[in-house]
């Protein structure tokens, strides 16, 4: 018996290991071993049992790390196309798949000592009174950590181990999992009754369920805001849990988790707090990540919530994937392996004969097309349930606004009178401004230098309550200057331009002194817990103003928001992206999502200085439909997808020459070597947007096809024989959606 085993260390190949007689029974595809490699010893998974190899001389495995595979073989197949289509190592691809945090060796158990009552010996060992007591108190509770007993039955730990050498308790340590909701108090929910347009989207998604053992199949949930596709989410799962599968559940943002998590628990709870639930994402601590990786291997947690990487959960049978806000960026990893989570879902449920619900109010245009193109099903979900109206969206031109002032006001003279009448009609207001930081830039009126980060191509974003200028690319960090730094200036006429929350924040609290005002965004939630602490605030009613970035955009129900305000909506439109203006529309519709959740009206304003521009004018009036249409033509016209597929060389170097010379060198080596593909077309090379990150310089080239499987495969193939220049590296992004 051969096990052929990838290593954890980056090599490019794999290894062949004889499996000594006393493993043979606990080797498998997915075991995690220990296996020598010359003088080292190593750590690696089995990816393949072998009859022979082709290497004469193999040597045996060491041994076997764990009690149970960590990786299933359908799993195991998902990554090794990962690995072929995103070009990228296996190994590199695994340690997406599989947690650091189970991979270590030993495994990361916490083990607690536990006391329980045993029946009394036959001896009849007298106790005290107290310690009857204490006996019958522990036999009632069953099996409890030794630390609660001591604290609740206020008894020591001598007492204990006493009445364990008479026999009467028993004290030995045990596996105690560590469970990131465990201080929550959830009450159980029933399922709600569906209006007729969610029973029509539920009752299509239960009739696809009979016809699993044919093929899986893929839906697109367009549902506007607040139409209700959690519900259906929630009642499609019961359904997939009666049919004995298991369901994962992807949300674009971490912080959006809680908030799902409370809702899917109280659905699935048993009334004691128990669930069938498991969560990952990276904001677990690591026996946090490995204890709930195990509860889905072990078949205990049969509904899995996470991030992009839950998506490789090792959920089996699996009969269900949903993706909410299928459309959000945040679902493709920007480092390598850099897969789109969205993509694995749709080949997940299709290998594994389960169903993919793809739901969003602004579904991305490569999702929709495919609706077109008959490989997903489209539902509908036109209107917001009970009744509920979407709110009016007012443009507001801040052009006009800015004339007659001494600058650009934060905001325009409608939007603070309307902050005005919800805040005395008790109502709450949300205000989006996507945008870190105080000031974005600090700049000098007489010479017009511009403080940069020494290490990348962007200005330094000033940070008020901290006094510091930040780099949001490499986080370098300096004080800011008084004067001008260039030394044939130094004017002391340098101010601050540009407007961020911080600087939000301060002038709502000058505006609206006795609003409540609350800022949320990456500089403000440092800790796991601080996302879901503010929003429990807001739900509360102890937040009048919630301002944000675009963190608050999505996936939040807050009844009492009646008002949501877009500060600038500009900042996403004028980005060098061939997807900025889908960005902005989706930005600005589900912002404005978060308003008229209630029984009262909703309104959204938008502050804009290009207010004709059609992702702004299509948001408006809520029409995905007319959007789509003029955008796909554009994107037709240049060759964009979705009708044809991008993937990116980036190189980078420390020297610019270098990095700009071997861009130079691969981009003709990809037109000589590739030329035979009919429909590839290589673009550039170019200097990147941005030209210099983290102190290296980037030159990237940009290959169009219709067929990105096969360069996709010729790619990988090429990157492994090009001979780069030492100091240089080449990343390879396929479809990227950035650029």
């Amino acid at each position: 018996m051969i096990a052929r085993v990838t290593l954890d260390r980056a090599v490019g190949q794999d290894f062949d290991y004889l499996v000594p007689e006393n493993l043979k029974g606990a080797v498998e595809v997915g075991t995690r071993v220990e296996v020598p490699l010359g003088s080292q010893r190593l750590l690696g998974l089995v990816t393949g049992i072998l009859a022979r190899s082709p290497h004469p001389k193999l040597r045996e495995l060491i041994g076997v790390v764990g009690r149970q595979s960590l990786i299933t073989p359908k799993i195991l197949d998902l990554v090794r196309w990962l690995a072929d289509y995103y070009c990228c190592s296996l190994e590199l691809a695994l340690k997406s798949a599989v947690p650091q945090a189970v991979l270590k060796k030993p495994e990361n158990w916490r083990k607690k000592l536990f006391v329980r009552g045993l029946n009394p010996p036959s001896s009849e060992t007298e106790l005290t009174n107290r310690q009857r007591e204490l006996w019958q108190a522990i036999r009632d509770r069953g099996a409890s950590a030794l630390s609660e007993i001591l604290t609740e039955l206020a008894t020591s730990a001598s007492t204990l181990r006493r009445m364990e050498e008479t026999g009467w308790v028993a004290i030995a340590p045990q596996i105690e999992e560590r469970d990131p909701f465990a201080d929550e108090i959830v009450l159980p929910t029933s399922k709600l009754r569906l209006n007729p347009e969610q029973q029509n989207v539920l009752d299509r998604v239960i009739v696809a369920f009979d016809d699993l053992e044919r093929e899986g199949h893929a839906f697109l949930l367009h549902g506007v805001t607040g139409s209700g596709k959690t519900e259906i989410y929630l009642q499609a799962i019961a359904h997939c849990l009666s049919r004995g599968k298991g369901a994962i559940v992807l949300v674009p943002e971490i912080s959006l988790t809680p908030q799902t998590v409370e809702r899917f628990k109280a659905r699935f709870s048993d009334g004691e707090g128990n669930t069938e639930i498991a969560v990952l994402h990276s904001h677990l601590s690591t026996g946090e990540r490995h204890d709930e990786w195990h509860k889905i291997r072990q078949g205990r947690a049969r509904i899995v919530i996470g991030a992009r990487s839950a998506i490789f959960a090792p959920v089996d049978p699996l009969g269900l994937v949903i993706v909410d806000e299928e459309h959000d960026s945040s679902y493709k990893q920007e480092e390598t392996p850099r897969y789109h989570a969205r993509d694995l879902a749709v080949l997940r449920a299709k290998r594994e004969k389960a169903i993919a619900i793809l739901g969003s109010a602004t579904p991305s245009l490569e999702s929709y097309r495919n609706v077109e193109l008959r490989k997903y099903i489209l539902l509908n979900l036109p209107n917001r349930v009970d009744s509920c109206t979407l709110p009016l969206v007012r443009i507001v031109d801040m052009r006009l606004e800015a004339r007659g002032e001494k600058g650009i006001p934060i905001f325009s003279r409608r939007l603070k009178e309307a902050i005005s009448l919800r805040l005395e009609a008790r109502e709450q207001v949300m205000l989006l401004i996507n945008r870190r930081g105080y000031a974005s830039s600090l700049q000098c009126l007489q010479c017009g230098y511009v403080v940069e980060c020494p290490h990348c191509s962007v200005s330094l974003t000033y940070h008020r309550r901290d006094e510091r200028l930040l780099c949001h690319i490499c986080g370098h960090l300096e004080p800011p200057p008084n004067v001008c730094p260039q030394p044939e200036c130094g004017d002391p006429g340098i101010r601050y331009r540009g407007v961020g929350t911080q600087r939000v924040e301060e002038t709502l609290g000058k505006l609206f002194p006795k609003a409540r005002v609350k800022r949320m965004d990456s500089d403000v939630l440092k800790r796991k817990e601080d996302y879901r602490r503010i929003l429990d605030q807001f739900r509360q009613g102890k937040i009048d103003i919630l301002l944000g970035t675009q963190m608050i955009a999505k996936g939040l129900h807050f009844p009492n928001v009646t008002l949501v305000g877009i500060v600038y909506a500009d900042l996403s439109l004028h980005i060098p992206d061939f997807r900025a203006g889908e960005r902005t529309f989706q930005l600005l519709t589900q912002v404005a999502g978060r308003a008229g959740r209630g029984e009262v009206e909703g309104e959204v304003f938008v502050q804009s200085f290009t207010p004709f521009h059609p992702a702004i004018q299509y948001a408006r009036q809520h029409d995905y439909l007319g959007f789509y249409e003029q955008e796909l033509e554009q994107r037709q016209e240049f060759g964009y997808p979705p009708f044809n597929r991008l993937c990116a060389l980036t190189l980078r170097a420390q020297d610019q020459d270098l990095a700009r010379l071997t861009a130079d060198h691969v981009a003709t080596t990809v037109r000589q070597r590739l030329g035979d593909l009919p429909d590839l077309n290589v673009l550039g090379p170019a200097p990147a947007v941005l030209l210099r990150a983290e102190t290296f310089y980037r030159y990237q080239i940009v290959l169009r096809t219709g067929r990105m499987p096969v360069l996709a495969r010729r790619i990988k193939r090429l990157a492994k024989e090009l001979e780069l220049p030492e100091g240089v590296r080449l990343t390879i992004d396929v479809d990227p959606v950035h650029l």
